[in-house]
């Protein structure tokens, strides 16, 4: 696992790791950045509920879009356009707020500032991927890749929220913002022009006709039934986060909720490294029904938590399981899309997340505050069993390569 490792780093050289973690950090910073941001100025936590709600949805809807446009125009000029404009909404959003703006206003530029969202991550992948086929990687080194990626996701949306609330405490909401719209305009733009973004194009066949495209980038069923269990995990995220809000401010600690969230992101950050020594005579589709059933298996015991050390122990054997759900999806869909349409679909798989997580939050928050902390659990746990039947729909991968 750590030759794998070394040779991960090696292939993607030490620049390009930086700076597509760097780039994909705002991400992490703006949901929550925005939340703060806006309840601090207006005084309002339904104007600040609507100004994220805003800016998840305009993720959602545009992150496919560029990730289409990707493929089709190639990485380097939507990216960077993409960043440029993501800094501005930012920086704007942070304006009209300390501004005291109106309503429609904070929701418009929060829509932006979600529409904007370069999709450093799921393109970063798209590269790795691109990097890998290139050099004759077999797939277990293509899987290692997609675990590396994974963790710096998860160790993104961990130290994401952390900073803005070390932001929020020591100084103002706005600026982790600013630092937001700073590293989006430095750090995108040096994803966007890194060399990689040139083997991701040769590889997906940027720039050919509509037409030739579309002949060879007709998604097969089983990349549906990938995008939906990507909603239903991110629906997981909102409802876990739901849950573990309400029962610490019932127990008297609310400050303890971050906590427990990242305790349970670095868990599946360190599971997700380890995902590179499962030996390779395990298929993707096998790990894909496991991982599943272990969603199931481990969500069930947030029903029955009733205290802090056993929300923590609870919370954090879960995040065992989603990391390898998370990364064999990744993995299946790299195995069964055109390369054609790989930026799409992942940036697909990215947005589904944020929008079932956005989503159950809403749902499961109010269901926190009518039943308690189980009746948002339930909706995670209902979000697991969800998976499972998806997860044996047929799948029909590419030739396997091996080394």
């Amino acid at each position: 696992m750590l030759r794998m490792y070394r040779d991960t780093l090696s292939l993607l050289g030490p620049v390009l790791p930086v700076v597509s973690f760097l780039g994909r950090l705002p991400t992490a910073m703006c949901q929550l950045g925005s939340l703060l941001l806006v309840a601090e100025t207006s005084g309002s936590l339904t104007t600040a509920g609507l100004a994220g709600g805003a800016l998840a949805a305009g993720q959602t809807v545009a992150g496919p879009v560029i990730g289409r446009l990707a493929d089709r125009r190639g990485q380097r000029g939507v990216v960077l356009a993409a960043s440029l404009a993501n800094a501005v909404a930012v920086a704007a959003l942070v304006v009209a707020a300390l501004g005291h703006a109106a309503t429609g206003w904070l929701v418009l530029l929060g829509a932006l500032a979600g529409a904007t969202v370069p999709q450093v991550g799921p393109l970063a992948r798209t590269r790795s991927v691109a990097l890998a086929r290139r050099s004759g990687a077999d797939d277990r080194r293509v899987g290692a890749l997609l675990s590396f990626e994974g963790t710096l996701d998860e160790v993104s949306f961990v130290l994401g929220p952390a900073l803005v609330g070390l932001a929020a405490a020591l100084a103002h909401p706005a600026a982790a913002l600013v630092l937001a719209a700073v590293l989006l305009a430095t750090c995108g733009t040096a994803f966007a022009l890194h060399p990689s973004a040139g083997v991701a194009e040769a590889r997906g066949g940027a720039g050919t006709t509509r037409t030739g495209a579309a002949q060879r980038g007709r998604l097969p069923r089983s990349a549906y039934a990938l995008r939906v269990t990507m909603v239903l995990q991110g629906a997981m995220f909102g409802a876990s986060q739901a849950g573990i809000t309400a029962l610490t401010e019932k127990l008297g600690a609310p400050a303890q909720a971050g906590l427990v969230y990242a305790a349970m992101g670095v868990m599946s950050a360190a599971v997700g490294l380890s995902m590179a020594a499962v030996p390779a005579r395990i298929g993707l589709a096998t790990r894909w029904r496991v991982a599943t059933g272990a969603l199931v298996v481990l969500s069930v015991p947030l029903l029955f938590v009733d205290s802090l050390v056993g929300l923590y122990v609870v919370v954090v054997v879960l995040g065992a399981a989603y990391a390898p759900h998370l990364i064999t999806v990744f993995g299946l869909t790299e195995r069964t899309v055109p390369a054609s349409r790989l930026a799409e679909s992942m940036a697909f798989l990215t947005s589904g997340v944020v929008g079932g997580q956005a989503l159950a939050l809403a749902l499961s928050g109010r269901l926190a505050e009518g039943y308690g902390a189980p009746a948002a659990f339930a909706v995670a746990v209902a979000a697991a069993l969800l998976c499972v039947p998806l997860s044996w729909a047929p799948v029909h991968q590419k030739p396997a390569r091996t080394s």
